[in-house]
């Protein structure tokens, strides 16, 4: 596995170079930028109108893109929430811990250990302000959770999952100010953009640089939109735990509501950055943690959440960084959820520690409108054995037994089985992910890995 190491030792070069005349500026003014790092939940590749959505429009959103880059090829590191946080705060492939493991965390208690350092651990210790608004989904209080990863500040769910107006997970409430339970009267979505743009005045007065997770948990089931209430109380009149996944709910229409709610949100912090003069000196970047659901159109690719086809792990991908980079601009370059931990340190002066390199790169000479060394990227998930490589323009896939190569630029749907056409490109690419593989935590047969739009979940639940 050459490739790793010498991944790592580049990693390393480069954050060092780009840390120095960081830290430089900082002797006399810091200059760093702040980062606002804005990621939906469940969101489909083409689910915004800049990304090809036809039958809604997301214009905040739309501007965010005409204002910075729109990404073409943002990956997430999993087809499912938790596995793709996990390595979004480590800046490595989630399977090297037992966390990572969990696809997603359901049903145990386990989570990211408060020792492991993360990305707003990282840089708090820079001199960050470091703040997460909305969805955690990485263990629960009292052994773990946000404020004990990093952020100085937690206002969200602790779970996968709520209701938007009860704000529950399941039938038990799942709202929370740091490690105190509150109760909101509001819809979820509302809730999260507004408690974002006070965190922001907190970060205007404080002075310091701040770094802002702003997880939304739309448009994640249960399909209701601003106007369904009593949706809502229908079901938790149902007092079922399962009731949440929603099975037999939503329309297009509704989810469609439920992305336009997004976005205006989207609009009013970008909006409330501007008021607070912040707007030119913050980095801000909108992603999802994975593919789409149900409703969501993944268009010009196949599969949705929890596959490893392109609809389940390409996921829209914006930055704006005025001044920096370049606005209306287009990159077709490879972007993982990964990454963002090393480019964000480089940004800040920082650098992962040295027993845990990152498996990200800085990708910031892909934002400044250049390229990125070809690399391997690399997926598993146990539900129906799933396994995926990526190098250049072709894809190793397995899934259910099957196996295939695809050349994903040319053929996004991924019908033409290149196999037995490139028998050697195939073999290599199969290796590839083996050899990964085999540095990677082994699966626990214990994690829940689910379907999970079926008997798996209902059995969990109890529910015939």
């Amino acid at each position: 596995m050459t490739f790793t190491l010498d991944r790592r030792t580049l990693l390393a070069a480069g954050a060092a170079s780009l840390a120095a005349p960081a830290l430089a500026r900082s002797s006399t003014r810091d200059t760093r930028p702040n980062i606002l790092f804005i990621m939906a939940d469940d969101m489909g590749y083409a689910d915004l109108s800049c990304f090809g959505r036809r039958d809604y429009e997301t214009p905040h959103i739309d501007r965010l893109a005409s204002e910075g880059m729109l990404l073409t090829t943002g990956y997430a590191n999993s087809p499912v929430c938790s596995a793709t946080r996990t390595a979004l705060i480590t800046g490595r492939y989630q399977y090297r811990l037992p966390i990572g493991l969990e696809e997603p965390l359901a049903f145990r208690d386990v989570g990211l250990p408060p020792d492991e350092p993360t990305l707003p651990g990282l840089l708090r210790k820079a001199g960050y302000s470091t703040s997460l608004i909305g969805k955690w989904h990485l263990g629960s209080a009292p052994r773990f959770g946000p404020r004990l990863s990093g952020y100085d500040h937690f206002y969200g769910i602790a779970g996968g999952g709520a209701d938007y107006f009860t704000h529950a997970g399941g039938t038990k409430p799942d709202l929370w100010d740091n490690e105190t339970a509150v109760s909101e009267h509001g819809y979820l979505t509302d809730i999260l953009g507004q408690r974002a743009i006070d965190r922001l005045g907190s970060h205007a007065a404080d002075g310091r640089p701040f770094f802002m997770s702003l997880h939304f948990t739309a448009p994640h089931w249960p399909w209701e939109g601003p106007d369904d209430r009593a949706e809502s109380e229908r079901l938790a009149a149902a007092e079922n735990p399962a009731a949440i996944f929603h099975y037999d709910g939503g329309t297009l229409a509704t989810y469609a509501a439920i992305v336009r709610r997004l976005d205006d949100q989207v609009g009013k912090v970008m909006d409330a950055l501007a008021r607070l003069g912040l707007a030119d000196d913050t980095i801000m970047v909108f992603t999802s943690d994975n593919g789409g659901e149900r409703f969501s159109d993944t268009w010009p690719f196949s599969g949705r959440k929890t596959e490893l086809l392109e609809g389940g792990i390409r996921v829209p991908l914006i930055v704006r960084w005025p001044g920096r980079v370049k606005a209306g601009s287009e990159s077709a370059q490879q972007v993982m959820s990964m990454d963002w931990l090393p480019t964000f340190l480089a940004l800040a002066g920082a650098a992962p520690p040295l027993d845990r390199p990152s498996d990200g790169i800085d990708v910031m000479p892909a934002l400044m409108g250049g390229s990125l060394p070809e690399r391997p990227l690399f997926w598993r998930y146990r539900h129906l054995d799933q396994a995926a490589c990526r190098m250049g323009d072709t894809k190793y896939l397995r899934i259910n037994g099957n196996e295939f190569l695809f050349d994903v630029v040319n053929d996004p749907l991924e019908r033409g089985n290149l196999k037995d056409r490139q028998p050697e490109r195939f073999a290599q690419m199969r290796q590839m992910w083996t050899d990964w593989n085999a540095t990677m935590l082994p699966f626990d047969p214990e994690s829940f890995s689910h379907g999970f739009h079926g008997k798996d979940v209902a059995d969990r639940f109890g529910v015939d």
